[in-house]
């Protein structure tokens, strides 16, 4: 029996399981079908809106946390309230700034399980050059084989969360004491995302 083939059959495995794993674990972002929506009081309306351009960067194995990841890069200038007018104030100094802070990104530190498909998302939140600690809370909707393209598989993720746009220097607190723009932000991430089966 030639020993030495077999070792190095055997140290080859183990260079090449990890990589094989982690690449399987990864999902790919399904622009078309996935949004950044956030909604905002306006005196007595609710004004909703959306980023049309956002990238990720996802690594999820239910049974591999440790290894999971969750990255979002929101370029703020893909603003998108239906009126061209209000988009161009939220893009000014009163609000994001996006003449000097072009993205805003979300990484994560952390995914750990919760009940019931829930999985909390603890990273970092960076707005206009400052990162702030956030925990993300992302239900897993489903995982099965994609019904409209053969050899992937499809999963998907949505989340509520609630944040105080003043507290991440979103706007200075003058619109929000007027009681013209709420400082309260409902954001909802929707997501899908498939991979090679």
């Amino acid at each position: 029996m030639n020993y030495g083939r077999i070792l190095c059959f055997l140290l080859l495995s183990l260079l090449i399981a990890p990589v094989a794993y982690s690449a399987s674990d990864k999902w790919e972002l399904d622009k078309g079908h996935s949004n950044v929506y956030f909604s905002v009081d306006h005196i007595f309306s609710k004004i909703n809106g959306h980023f049309n351009d956002f990238s990720t960067d996802i690594v999820f194995n239910p049974a591999d946390l440790d290894k999971s990841s969750f990255a979002f890069t929101i370029k703020v200038n893909s603003i998108d309230t239906n009126i061209s007018k209000r988009d161009k104030h939220l893009l000014s100094k009163d609000f994001f700034d996006a003449g000097k802070y072009a993205t805003m990104t979300f990484t994560s530190t952390s995914v750990t399980a919760g009940n019931g498909g829930l999985y909390n998302v603890t990273g970092k939140l960076t707005v206009k050059g400052k990162s702030y600690d956030l925990t993300l809370p992302l239900v897993l909707a489903g995982v099965k084989d994609h019904p409209a393209v053969p050899g992937k598989e499809v999963a998907g993720f949505n989340g509520k969360i609630v944040v105080d746009r003043l507290a991440y220097g979103i706007g200075t607190g003058k619109f929000a004491d007027m009681g013209v723009v709420g400082k309260d932000v409902e954001v909802f991430v929707s997501l899908e995302v498939t991979r090679g089966k």
